[in-house]
């Protein structure tokens, strides 16, 4: 098989690879390549052994029989499905044929071929790579897939009898499955993978099946080389310790840097979706050390991953604790209140704790609350609303038979919401040309998923998300008290990414809908995560503000005055002005000083749980 292979890749690529193809007929080279191909059976016989070994194993997320009855599903949909859909995109296809062939000096059109680099109609950057215009048959290749994915997504816009819910979900899975069906994903369509396979004999099969083994064997994609990471040591390292904890939560209160605080301390909720240390990933990027560094005293909550012992948890268990955190913060500084800060569903979550709190008349335990990408109102939540049918929330139960939900399933589905960026750019490097993993610390985040409880994970998609309860007062009970988000009256800082595609900046923005209290929007540059970790001296990105009375996400970008680099400058700035005092810091505001009983250092035990 693998001789044959090549031979037809030597023949395509003798061009480009000059006298290198000739040498690699003789025979100790063929059975080089007999060798490769004993290696990769090898390697996956013992992996298939190891599976009939281990019932356990995630196997039924890799079975391909699972997506190929999705891509069947999808194509019973389709139009393309049609006889005369298929015989007009033949003619078309021909007809781009003949134009792409005629620029190789071929065909009917042969006289349009110029001098240079072929002029292709369709451009696309995973066919950047001058290999793929470099003989007629890879441009064929690639320009037909991109012609073909192209009609396909008018296909979906054109199609008449479709709910706007069927439409987008049909719209989702249609990019889902053109993502996969890129030529760039097969080693012998891509000619960028043929020929380092050609230049390393295949060992760059046998390094991408390691790979490829390897992911299979802990059931998750790798975007990072995760040895080169350890918590404490050189991520997570902000000095602090741990003061307080309960079987869901840890609280990190971190050693101030300055001599003077502000009196009112900091409190962070990082979503436990992830672990909270994106908020601290090393000294250049940590907002964590910077806001410490500003002379603000912070404190961290780090979420447990949930296990077995946490089947029962629900969402006003994580109420509870945002409103003991508070309260444990205020009694350890002495403090009548506290800035919070909500990231992503520990926002949402922080909304409704807020509301309770205003109704239990506590309201004045916060001085101020931040929101780093959190939605409220899910109506227009974006990609994510298409894992919330009924059929989808029965797979997800089905998915968490001991009370939580596997991290990697979640993994999963936030790489799906970027499936070149994060599943087939890995594919390709990692699996087919065989290049070793960055050293990436956001990647290595990205990749340490946590475990969530399930009966919180159903709560959260059926009511939040499907059915959006949250912004109807009186609808959701937490704690034995309605939800009334109109009676939050704490001043408010809202960030949003302006490319967010988890938490889209036009859904964000609709949490000044909700609060009757002073809200300051800001919309920054990038995404859900480079949009909140942006360091000023980075000098990346770009944010907006707008201090005039508008009402849609329109009218404030149309009068937004643009600020270079981050936007942490004007938080600190907009914080400073909720309550400027300060006092030294000494006494508990120094962590593990005399008397102070502290349990561990920071980042402490929960994040490091698997």
């Amino acid at each position: 098989m693998f001789e044959d292979q090549m031979k037809m890749s030597q023949a395509l690529f003798a061009p480009m690879l000059g006298n290198m193809t000739a040498q690699s007929s003789a025979p100790a080279d063929m059975q080089h390549w007999a060798e490769v191909g004993t290696k990769l059976q090898t390697m996956w016989m013992q992996y298939q052994a190891e599976q009939m070994a281990n019932p356990q194993a995630l196997v039924s997320y890799f079975d391909p029989s699972r997506w190929m009855a999705l891509a069947s599903s999808w194509y019973k949909q389709m139009p393309i499905a049609q006889a005369e859909q298929q015989k007009a995109l033949m003619e078309e296809g021909f007809r781009l044929w003949e134009q792409v062939l005629g620029q190789y000096g071929f065909g009917p059109k042969a006289g349009e071929k110029s001098e240079g680099e072929p002029d292709l109609p369709r451009k696309d950057r995973r066919f950047s790579d001058e290999r793929w215009r470099a003989h007629p048959a890879f441009a064929l290749i690639h320009q037909t897939y991109l012609f073909l994915a192209e009609r396909v997504s008018e296909m979906v816009e054109n199609m008449e009898g479709l709910t706007p819910q069927q439409r987008e979900q049909l719209r989702f899975t249609t990019k889902a499955v053109t993502e996969a069906a890129s030529p760039a994903n097969f080693p012998m369509l891509n000619p960028v993978v043929l020929e380092r396979t050609l230049e390393s004999r295949g060992e760059n099969l046998v390094k991408g099946m390691e790979h490829l083994l390897a992911d299979m064997r802990k059931g998750q994609l790798s975007h990072t080389d995760a040895s080169a990471f350890k918590l404490g040591e050189n991520i997570a390292t902000t000095p602090g310790k741990v003061v307080y904890e309960t079987p869901l939560y840890q609280l990190i209160q971190y050693t101030p840097t300055t001599e003077k605080v502000l009196e009112t301390p900091l409190l962070i909720f990082p979503p436990w979706i992830n672990r909270f240390y994106i908020l601290d990933l090393n000294e250049k990027k940590s907002f964590v050390r910077w806001v410490v560094e500003q002379g603000v005293s912070v404190f961290m909550v780090s979420w447990k991953s949930a296990d077995a012992s946490m089947k029962d948890v629900v969402w006003d268990d994580y109420v509870r604790s945002q409103i003991e955190a508070i309260d444990v913060v205020r009694e350890r500084l002495d403090v009548e209140n506290v800035h919070t800060i909500g990231y992503c569903v520990a926002g949402t979550t922080l909304t409704a704790t807020l509301s309770l709190m205003h109704t239990r008349g506590d309201a004045d335990k916060v001085k101020s609350a931040t929101f780093f990408t959190a939605q409220v109102d899910f109506e227009e939540a974006g990609d994510l609303l298409n894992f919330v049918d009924d059929q989808q929330l029965a797979t997800v139960e089905a998915l968490s038979p001991e009370g939580y939900l596997d991290g990697r399933y979640m993994a999963a589905t936030f790489n799906m919401l970027r499936g070149t960026d994060l599943i087939w750019n890995y594919v390709v490097n990692n699996y087919m040309l065989g290049e070793e993993y960055p050293a990436f610390d956001l990647l290595h985040w990205n990749g340490d998923v946590t475990n969530l409880p399930a009966k919180w994970h159903q709560q959260y998609l059926r009511d939040l998300y499907r059915d959006n309860k949250l912004v109807e007062a009186g609808t959701l009970s937490v704690d034995g008290e309605k939800i009334d988000l109109g009676s939050v009256k704490t001043p408010t800082y809202v960030q949003a990414g302006k490319e967010d595609h988890i938490a889209p900046a036009e859904s964000v923005w609709k949490i000044t809908h909700h609060f009757s209290g002073p809200v300051k929007f800001v919309l920054a540059g990038s995404g859900h995560i480079a949009g909140v970790v942006n360091p000023p001296d980075a000098k990346k990105y770009q944010y907006w503000t707008n201090d005039a009375s508008v009402r849609t996400l329109d009218e404030f970008r149309d009068g937004a005055e643009e600020h270079p680099g981050s936007w942490w400058p004007d938080w600190i700035e907009w914080l400073r002005e909720q309550a400027p005092e300060t006092v030294a810091a000494n006494g508990n505001r120094k962590p593990g000083g005399k008397g102070d009983r502290v349990i561990e250092d920071a980042p402490g035990r929960y994040v490091m749980a698997r």
